[in-house]
């Protein structure tokens, strides 16, 4: 089902998921969506694989736990998700260089902590890994005293932003 883009989220200097220096990272984008999930989009690369020529569980399990961490700002703007639990179940092989999409959601909302799944799907449409969590909720000032502007925390736009996307 496609669903319309409401925004760009802001990519990082070094984070290993959307840092866009860090020359072993992911490089993921993602997008606030109309209907208040959360789609990333990721390209792994050969330096992400476990077995030949497929993605590791465990950095699977980490854009996973990305994106449900970020999954709060789409209507909390100024908080952030801290894991306090996670949980993943892997079902198919997910191959290299080829772009993936992860789509997370919130499912649970309480004043300190929020529940939240996500999933990767393959360019089939196929999900290959599932996951769900708890995260509590902070202002990035309770987690990190790195500044914003040093760590280079903007949105950065491409010539090709997708308008809208299958959630």
């Amino acid at each position: 089902m496609k669903v319309k883009v409401n925004g760009k989220q802001p990519n990082s200097r070094n984070c290993f998921v959307c840092g866009l220096s860090n020359r072993f990272g992911l490089k993921a984008d993602f997008y606030e969506m109309e209907d208040k999930s959360l789609v990333g989009l990721f390209t792994p690369k050969e330096e992400h694989q476990g077995y030949p020529g497929r993605l590791h569980g465990g950095i699977a399990g980490t854009i996973l736990d990305e994106a449900i961490g970020r999954v709060i700002m789409v209507t909390e703007k100024d908080t952030w998700g801290v894991t306090i639990n996670f949980e993943a179940r892997y079902r198919k092989p997910i191959p290299l260089e080829r772009e993936l999409k992860v789509v997370a959601r919130v499912t649970k909302n309480a004043n300190r902590y929020y529940e939240g799944t996500a999933e990767i799907q393959l360019p089939n449409g196929d999900l290959a890994v599932s996951a769900g969590g708890k995260y509590m909720k902070l202002p990035i000032d309770r987690i990190t005293a790195a500044d914003a502007d040093e760590e280079e925390w903007r949105v950065v736009l491409s010539d090709h932003e997708p308008d809208e996307l299958d959630v």
